[in-house]
């Protein structure tokens, strides 16, 4: 008998993921816990491998979750931009900026998906420093603004809250003193945050590498120089800290989304702001 894929299930399992809990996914859904906790066994049913680890601090994902997590993100998007956008080609251009974590993740393929059901559109994404997207949002080059809430150019339209989650490398002793701890070099809130929760925690620390870029943090990592903070979707195999104890819980980050006033309107700027809302 073939397997399906449910859309439902689907959804249970990013969302949990994103949320970095069972509990807050199923706040986020409107559905009980135990009801959420049923979807995600049967989708770890019809898959026939475990896809979550879950501990009293939350959930992350198993080898096979790892492996579902962009097929399931792109089945999500691709239905709810047929869904919605059937029937109705899109045209014109959309200049997105996009804090870098987030461009390395599901968003820009969703909106590669989103390019590919509508020929006629150019979507531009950028990933570049805060004051580089400014520059280009001033000059309506850039329509879309996903970033930290002190970051976007303006009031955001809207907001969320994305949970981080420590991403410690091969041999690296997380109960070291002082802790070697991987950084973006740029002096941003999530830097800050992140400092501030392991001197409030008593933790004392050193930087053991700095890089102002994604590439150089995983790579850093990736050798086994320390630890860092990172949003879940971009944490690689072997990445999750083995011991959730050790280390302090992280602070949030709020990422919010500002739309020049210009675009209001605009059926090209509208998909594309609903389909980041959808994947985020």
């Amino acid at each position: 008998m073939a397997r399906d894929l449910e859309i439902a299930l689907l959804r249970s399992f990013v969302t949990a993921l994103r949320a970095g809990s069972i509990s807050r996914a199923a706040a986020a859904l409107g559905h009980t816990q135990p009801a959420l906790s049923q979807q995600l066994r049967r989708l770890e049913s019809v898959v026939g491998r475990p896809l979550l680890y879950r501990s009293p601090s939350g959930v992350s994902p198993t080898r096979a979750g790892e492996e579902l997590l962009p097929y399931a993100d792109r089945i999500l998007s691709l239905s709810a931009q047929a869904l919605t956008e059937t029937g109705r080609a899109l045209t014109g251009h959309c200049g997105v900026g996009l804090l870098e974590d987030l461009a390395a993740s599901q968003l820009s393929q969703a909106l590669a998906d989103l390019a590919r059901l509508h020929p006629g559109a150019t979507l531009e994404v950028l990933s570049v420093s805060t004051a580089e997207i400014r520059e280009a949002y001033d000059a309506g080059r850039v329509h879309l603004v996903l970033d930290e809430v002190p970051d976007v150019p303006g009031p955001p339209r809207w907001t969320v809250r994305r949970p981080l989650v420590w991403a410690v490398g091969q041999g690296v002793d997380v109960a070291a003193d002082p802790l070697p701890v991987v950084l973006f070099s740029n002096m941003c809130s999530w830097r800050t945050s992140v400092l501030e929760t392991l001197e409030r925690t008593g933790r004392r620390w050193r930087v053991a590498f700095e890089s102002n870029s994604l590439v150089g943090v995983l790579a850093a990592i990736r050798a086994g120089l320390g630890v860092a903070a990172l949003m879940p979707a971009n944490l690689e195999p072997g990445m999750v800290c083995p011991d959730v104890d050790v280390l302090p819980a992280l602070p949030d980050v709020e990422l919010g989304l500002a739309r020049h006033p210009r675009t209001d309107g605009d059926p090209l700027i509208d998909a594309v702001e609903t389909a980041l809302r959808r994947m985020i």
